[in-house]
């Protein structure tokens, strides 16, 4: 943003639930990013306290306390706000944020789903007001990244539909797939599920041990379904398992579906790297050499591979994201950068943390 002066101004950033693990990661982030300032750390539990008594890693790069949540307070220190909250919360929090003047993209699921009743029946809160839902441009930015330029209200997508709809999205397009036939194996590390202490995520239960929950009932299925039917402009079903393996970061989505046709694994590479040619966080590999999680640990990419089958006449496609990262606060800046017209990947060069 100019100066007065004619220089450019750093636009000031607020990050609501900042002791979160998205949170945190957009401070990490942000504290890198060449056109932005963090201007205001904000947790409703928290305020008053320094967010270095939770998270000791931030001790000297974050100094100020952490905020209270006050929209006319933050529209002071603020241009762009990331909600970063439980969903639930950001349909009650967003709305006043907006009203405001400010920026605002937000990383929970309360803008994603376009239809209320959808929304309350698998998140089980009630729904955000119609014309929210509606004002939401939902921001998968190698997708719709068009749509995100100059608006003031950016949902950020889930962490699994990330993966998958990235993964799925051009051999839709291209017709070389059934999607009545998706079949979909989505398995996640443990910060997937935030920072409470749960029975899911204790390291008795979760320490050497693989496990399936939420079969056919996550939150995140009518976010893909709705996404996948924008794309063919019908109704579609997925089968959809998620998956919890004992690491901290990281998601597979391996994604199974019937052929149209025959072809084969680099008819696959050369589809899809034609497809993202200009995206600069989606890589697709060779034939014969598919991603893993380690590969993207810490980084904003997602990554692709393929394997074609002409035996059964279907194609297993594999995705790999850092959950965190590509699949929350990384996106969230990616949408930033495109919201206020900058370079897509601004502030987002991390090379992945290896091994």
């Amino acid at each position: 943003m100019p100066g007065e002066h004619g220089e450019t101004r750093k636009i000031r950033i607020a990050i609501v639930g900042s002791t979160g693990y998205g949170g945190v990661e957009l401070i990490r982030l942000l504290q890198a990013h060449p056109l932005a300032e963090i201007t205001s750390v904000i947790s409703s539990s928290s305020a008053g306290t320094p967010i270095s008594e939770g998270f000791p890693h931030l001790t000297d790069i974050i100094v100020q306390n952490l905020d209270g949540v006050n929209a006319a307070e933050i529209a002071e220190k603020a241009d762009v706000v990331f909600t970063a909250t439980p969903s639930g919360v950001s349909s009650k929090l967003v709305p006043g944020l907006l009203e405001a003047g400010l920026k605002v993209i937000d990383l929970s699921g309360d803008f994603r789903i376009k239809d209320g009743g959808t929304y309350e029946k698998w998140y089980k809160h009630p729904a955000p007001e119609q014309s929210y839902l509606e004002k939401a441009v939902y921001g998968l930015c190698e997708i719709f990244g068009e749509e995100a330029a100059a608006v003031d209200f950016i949902s950020n997508p889930g962490c699994y539909p990330t993966a998958t709809l990235l993964g799925l999205i051009p051999a839709i397009s291209s017709g070389w797939i059934d999607p009545k036939s998706i079949i979909i194996d989505a398995k996640s590390g443990v910060s997937g599920s935030g920072r409470g202490t749960s029975l899911t995520s204790h390291y008795a239960e979760i320490n050497e041990n693989f496990k399936a929950y939420k079969v056919n009932k996550h939150q995140h299925i009518p976010e893909i379904e709705q996404v996948l039917g924008q794309v063919t402009g019908e109704p579609v079903t997925v089968t959809f398992t998620t998956q919890l393996v004992p690491m901290t970061r990281g998601i597979m989505s391996t994604m199974y579906a019937q052929m149209n046709g025959v072809y084969n694994d680099e008819d696959f590479v050369d589809l899809y790297r034609q497809y993202y040619k200009d995206r600069p966080f989606v890589r697709v590999r060779d034939k014969g050499i598919w991603p893993a999680t380690k590969e993207v640990y810490g980084s904003n990419y997602c990554d692709i591979g393929f394997a074609a089958d002409a035996r059964t006449g279907r194609v297993t496609i594999i995705s790999v994201i850092d959950n965190i990262v590509k699949g929350a606060a990384g996106q969230a800046i990616q949408n930033m950068n495109l919201m206020m017209g900058w370079e897509e990947n601004l502030g987002l060069g991390y090379t992945p943390v290896y091994p």
